[in-house]
């Protein structure tokens, strides 16, 4: 089944999710988000499945949100230059998604390759597990386009390696290793690229083999007490990312993305 950029396959009881935009470097769109949205929102009405992989298709996971694209079509409501009232709620999709994520009630494993920036990078964060190639490479690159991480995925970072760790990737916006994540916790396990459908396909078919009643509502809880405060605390993101996305800096940012030169910033 095909929904949108994704391409939705049943195997028995695992769910299969891959993002088939290989030649756009699986880049994410406001579509993409609604799609993925949709497709985790239903799989929580399907009580056959009882693991669910997330996969990509090409060389790259994902290289994050379509810079290319600002500005046009789907994405023109994330822009500075839309109304205010337009440009939050579309701000806030990102959020949406990762609720969506997170409440699938399957043990949802993730399997990256190359490239995980950005938006691509709170995906993989938002899913119970995740397996890297040798070749990934993980970042959240939005403070290099002189914004903040959205998407209420600060508190799934620190989680997922650790407050001093968590500020440094999230802060200097580079992209990290996997052996470097593996160490860190980031990643379960890493694998040549050749073998990681078949590390994602193993770890499904362990938690299909469990009794998914009892699996699930651990997941729920752990997912309960690990996240209670997040919501609470970073409600706000997208009002910042309104903030910064009308500085001088933003600007000067997206510019010297596409003139491939490098930005100067002014605290504008």
């Amino acid at each position: 089944m095909a929904e949108g950029h994704f391409r939705v396959e049943h195997d028995g009881a695992i769910a299969i999710l891959t993002h088939a935009r290989g030649a756009k470097r699986n880049a994410l769109t406001a579509g993409t988000l609604r799609q993925l949205q949709g497709i985790a929102e239903q799989l929580r009405e399907e009580p056959g499945i009882r693991a669910v992989i997330i996969r990509a298709e090409g060389a790259d996971f994902s290289v994050g949100m379509d810079i290319g694209g600002m500005g046009s079509g789907g994405d023109a409501a994330a822009t500075p230059q839309a109304p205010v009232v337009q440009a939050r709620r579309t701000a806030e999709l990102g959020a949406r998604l990762m609720r969506a994520l997170r409440e699938i009630p399957q043990p949802t494993i993730c399997a990256v390759q190359g490239i995980a920036n950005g938006g691509a990078a709170c995906i993989a964060t938002a899913c119970d597990f995740r397996l890297g190639s040798r070749d990934a490479r993980i970042g959240y690159g939005e403070v290099r386009l002189g914004i903040n991480l959205m998407w209420q995925a600060l508190p799934l970072a620190i989680q997922a390696v650790g407050l001093a760790r968590a500020k440094r990737m999230v802060m200097t916006g580079a992209l990290f290793d996997a052996a470097t994540l593996l160490d860190w916790g980031f990643f379960d396990e890493i694998v040549p690229p050749e073998a990681l459908d078949a590390a994602a396909r193993r770890w499904a078919e362990a938690f299909v083999a469990l009794p998914p009643v009892a699996v699930q509502m651990i997941k729920r809880s752990a997912n309960a007490w690990a996240g209670a405060l997040d919501q609470a605390i970073m409600h706000a993101d997208a009002d910042q990312w309104l903030l910064a996305s009308r500085t001088d800096d933003f600007g000067e940012a997206v510019s010297a993305f596409f003139a491939r030169r490098t930005p100067q910033f002014t605290g504008n």
